[in-house]
């Protein structure tokens, strides 16, 4: 399935103050549109990932998948401020007819959200079965589920926060002192701040792996290295994948993105209340392992999310879970429709 585009032609009001002149989202769908419309899987995606969510969350979605497009018209739009095909850094101002990088605007959670609502509006999309999100996906589907509380009728959230923690932010700023650090940066050039982004990536691996990761996937074999270990040769190559496909700019715009997390933020409530709500049928699912979204911040949005479901899966891989161990989830998410009693013919699990 090839990537489509939609042009916005209007300009698009941010969070702090500014605007941007256009707006163009990249997204793909899956499988065909129902008569009633009411099989619509809309998937928001994670830091790095993109719409193409058959690639990197398969096992969950795919031909033979428990999301399929057999039976579900499934969406997922690359995030604003990526890098793509929606509207980022290194999109061109039609303002100035140059690449926005580093000037490009800063954007929040609630911006992000705001752009699907533009890509609903245009696929004529009344109702979303499930929405679902994993990590700073799932902030997104919180916001989005707190702007049109009519439009989802499920709702699936995977390691994430109802706020994002001041560890967290402490990880995506040591990211972005390590890109800046690079002064390569500063030259707003398609390539600036490569080194740095080698070195955040290997920063932000830490918090999305743990020890235990480390010390099963990563141990040198013999007694004899004094250099050249394999963790920090893993450390490198995840660096220089992620050079090779992602860009500075974005990272720091998304990131920056992800500290502005709060669903209580000039809603002039506690996040108790806000979270509160929200009403649709709610599956909250948790990482064991997880150092970057620990448990309890998954356990605080299942306490006050109106009859929402809580469940936890356990993985070696930390925060990466949630992109790994598919079938726990889909089973998971499998018992939750059977609960609820949504999917008697909209999802079955294949055996």
């Amino acid at each position: 399935m090839s990537q489509k585009k939609y042009s916005h032609k209007k300009r698009v009001a941010l969070e702090n103050g500014t605007s941007l002149p256009q707006l163009e989202i990249a997204y793909h769908t899956y499988g065909e549109l129902n008569k009633d419309k009411s099989n619509v899987i809309w998937v928001v995606h994670a830091l790095t990932a993109n719409s193409d969510v058959f690639d990197w969350w398969p096992g969950l979605f795919g031909t033979n998948d428990l999301f399929n497009p057999k039976e579900h018209f499934i969406v997922c739009a690359n995030n604003l401020g990526s890098c793509y095909g929606t509207t980022g850094p290194l999109s061109s101002n039609p303002d100035t007819n140059e690449a926005w990088y580093s000037y490009f605007p800063q954007i929040t959670i609630r911006d992000m959200a705001n752009t699907l609502q533009v890509l609903k509006q245009h696929l004529g999309i009344n109702k979303i079965h499930t929405l679902i999100g994993g990590s700073q996906g799932g902030q997104i589907a919180q916001e989005w589920a707190l702007q049109e509380p009519e439009l989802t009728e499920n709702l699936i959230l995977i390691a994430t926060n109802a706020q994002h923690s001041p560890w967290g932010i402490a990880f995506n700023e040591s990211q972005r002192l390590a890109i800046k650090a690079d002064r390569t940066y500063f030259s707003n050039s398609e390539h600036g701040g490569n080194k740095g982004l080698q070195a955040a990536r290997s920063i932000a691996l830490l918090s999305y792996r743990n020890y235990h990761t480390y010390n099963s996937t990563q141990k040198s074999t013999g007694t004899n290295n004094i250099n050249n270990h394999a963790a920090a040769s893993y450390q490198r190559y995840q660096g220089e994948k992620l050079v090779k496909r992602f860009n500075a700019y974005s990272y720091v715009r998304l990131s920056e993105a992800m500290d502005s997390h709060h669903v209580a933020r000039e809603r002039a409530y506690s996040v108790e209340t806000v979270l509160n709500t929200i009403e649709v049928p709610t599956l909250v699912i948790g990482v064991t392992s997880d150092l970057l979204f620990p448990l309890n911040e998954q356990q605080l949005l299942a306490k006050y999310i109106k009859g929402s479901v809580y469940k936890e899966i356990d993985s070696l891989y930390g925060h990466d879970g949630f992109l790994i161990e598919t079938k726990q989830l889909s089973e998971h998410i499998n018992q939750f429709y059977k609960a609820n009693q949504t999917v008697s013919q909209l999802v079955t699990l294949n055996k």
